[in-house]
């Protein structure tokens, strides 16, 4: 199955939602829009195209209503999620969905673009867990290349899961959680053996944190958590 969603922020109207395949939109606050699936996605030879457009002096979050559960398909363990985001000036983009869950025996990319301008805000959150309850078995492979205008902002790769270079007898984490937040000047700190903040040299951090498992942290933006959800 190939998924296509766009969704475009203004700061002069609702969210405009174009969605074709198994994933849809669906706002539940004038500036919030919750992720919903259609159809079981990702199988293995799924494609998922998703674009965020975020509008000069816009402000948009996007959440989704569930987990997203990678599955490995009949003729291939291996699908597919390409996001790609811009904000403009004076735009905010909070993004922030539920965890993908990568099953056993299923592989899953996912290949996210970021363009920033000048003025532009964002938080950037992912979370991922290989495997279900009882499974320790399967593959993710996420990409991150975020550009601030014309400046390289972030160039980020990181594999998990069975055969990844973490995947040894000293460590084998199967889980992560990942937030790209720009503007943000604070200075570079650890948490325990597995989690780091670290400044980016053009403005803004990454925050990276890998564990067997993970753990149950709440909306990394509190001035849009505390927005309801009512999905309809």
């Amino acid at each position: 199955m190939r998924t296509e969603l766009r969704i475009v922020a203004s700061a002069d109207a609702l969210p405009r939602i174009h969605a074709v395949g198994g994933l849809a939109g669906r706002r539940t606050a004038p500036d919030v829009v919750h992720l919903i699936g259609t159809a079981a996605t990702p199988l293995g030879g799924d494609e998922l195209d998703i674009t965020i457009l975020v509008g000069p002096g816009a402000r948009l979050a996007v959440r989704s209503v569930a987990a997203t559960i990678a599955l490995p398909g009949r003729a291939t363990r291996k699908s597919v999620a390409r996001w790609h985001i811009e904000v403009e000036p004076g735009g905010e983009l909070d993004f922030d969905p539920e965890p993908t869950v990568v099953a056993g025996g299923a592989e899953h990319d996912t290949i996210t673009t970021v363009r920033l301008a000048e003025g532009a805000k964002l938080t950037l959150r992912e979370r991922v867990q290989i495997g279900r309850t009882g499974e320790d078995h399967g593959w993710w492979s996420g990409e991150l290349h975020a550009d601030l205008g014309d400046l390289p902002l972030l160039r980020h790769r990181l594999d998990l899961g069975t055969d990844a270079l973490t995947d040894d007898a000293l460590s084998a984490p199967r889980a992560l959680e990942s937030v790209l937040r720009y503007p943000d000047d604070r200075p570079a700190e650890t948490h325990g053996m597995d989690a780091a903040l670290l400044p980016l040299a053009a403005g803004g951090t990454l925050f990276t944190r890998t564990g067997s498992e993970l753990v149950s942290t709440p909306s990394t933006n509190p001035m849009w958590s505390a927005r309801p959800a009512v999905v309809g």
